[in-house]
């Protein structure tokens, strides 16, 4: 039985047409259809729903030793009301999530984790911290709003009476910020590639939050979106999705998030000397333009052009609305992955052209 967000019924009085992802039911789309929701984000704003999403705390004073030794980041020159992304690895190297953690207090943090993965990431979590610290899952507690768009600031503002107080920096919080009445935590991160705030509120008080944003944001064009949006924004920011462009047999270097993983850190991390032991990386993250007739989905062969060398696999593939063609992402041979590079993707035994370019797909102008 799929599980509610605090927003269900708001969703469904809004038109959105429900779906179940991630063992909950929630909007794939409202009544202006994806195309018009993913415009509203890159021109204007859209608002999502994402309370689906997991929030688990670590506190105590092994906090720092625990995240340093269970995620790939380096978090022991972090401050207070920082924000950083990191991967949990397996003992293979492989992904058991990609999770963002906020920096609330010293020995104090705030981890969000993706919906699907919520129990699998706490229960490992709790399997591997030692010492003086504590896991808890508060998923039930949290709502979350994520507002997207070069209008955000713009909206935020006029239900706020704090607006000096939000975050100026991109990874960067404020706790106990009053948005229409209620204490929340905001921060300026996304999942969309464009400028916008995410808001987390107590589960009691998240509709108060977005009835005050959707009113605020009316006259800037704001729209409720769904997950189609969701996907297609992060498509053309070429932002890795979980089941997709990894999972618990895809190591964070393969597809492309070294940035996030610290190999040289003091006492290493789980899954670390996996990686090493692996060497050279034998597939690479590649973004590529469909240069051929088709839609690239996630799981089709990809072939050297012209041959029947398989070099790959797709793993996201969408037509993007603002860039205006479809795109994909693959993970391929390293010898296969500089920009220009001709392809075809098997698209249910059709082969489509496509052309490794330059990520990400698509780049806000600052």
């Amino acid at each position: 039985m799929d599980k509610r967000t605090p927003l269900y019924d708001r969703h469904v009085e809004l038109g959105g047409k429900m779906v179940s992802f991630g063992g909950f039911e929630m909007p794939v789309q409202y009544p202006a259809g994806v195309i018009k929701e993913h415009m509203a984000v890159r021109t204007a704003c859209g608002m999502f729903d994402v309370s689906h999403m997991g929030e688990i705390t670590i506190k105590g004073p092994d906090a720092l030793a625990n995240l340093n030794r269970i995620f790939t980041n380096d978090f022991t020159n972090m401050k207070v009301g920082r924000v950083r992304y990191t991967v949990m690895c397996n003992d293979e190297g492989g992904c058991v999530d990609d999770l963002v953690v906020y920096k609330m207090d010293e020995d104090d943090y705030l981890l969000v984790v993706n919906a699907s993965n919520t129990d699998k990431d706490f229960a490992w979590i709790e399997s591997h911290i030692e010492g003086d610290v504590e896991a808890r899952n508060i998923s039930n507690n949290m709502g979350q709003i994520a507002l997207q768009g070069p209008k955000a600031k713009e909206i935020i503002s006029k239900v706020t009476s704090e607006a000096e107080l939000l975050p100026e920096k991109y990874y960067s919080f404020t706790d106990g910020l009053d948005v229409a009445g209620v204490s929340c935590i905001v921060s300026q991160t996304g999942y969309t590639g464009e400028f916008g705030y995410e808001i987390y509120t107590p589960a009691a008080s998240v509709v108060t939050v977005w009835n005050a944003l959707l009113e605020a944001g009316e006259e800037f064009g704001l729209l409720p979106c769904g997950l189609g949006a969701r996907d297609t924004l992060r498509l053309e920011a070429a932002m890795p999705l979980y089941g997709h462009e990894m999972d618990d047999s895809i190591d964070p270097l393969e597809t492309g998030l070294g940035f996030g993983v610290k190999m040289e850190k003091e006492g290493g991390f789980i899954g670390r000397d996996a990686i090493l032991a692996k060497g050279e990386a034998t597939r690479t993250r590649v973004g590529m333009k469909v240069t051929g007739r088709g839609i690239v989905r996630e799981h089709g062969d990809v072939f050297a052009a012209g041959t029947d060398d398989v070099v790959g696999f797709s793993t996201s593939g969408t037509h993007c609305p603002y860039l205006g063609y479809a795109i994909a992402m693959a993970l391929v041979k390293p010898e296969c992955a500089e920009v220009g590079t001709k392809l075809e993707v098997d698209v249910r035994g059709k082969r489509v052209e496509v052309e490794v370019v330059q990520l990400p797909f698509y780049k806000r102008e600052k």
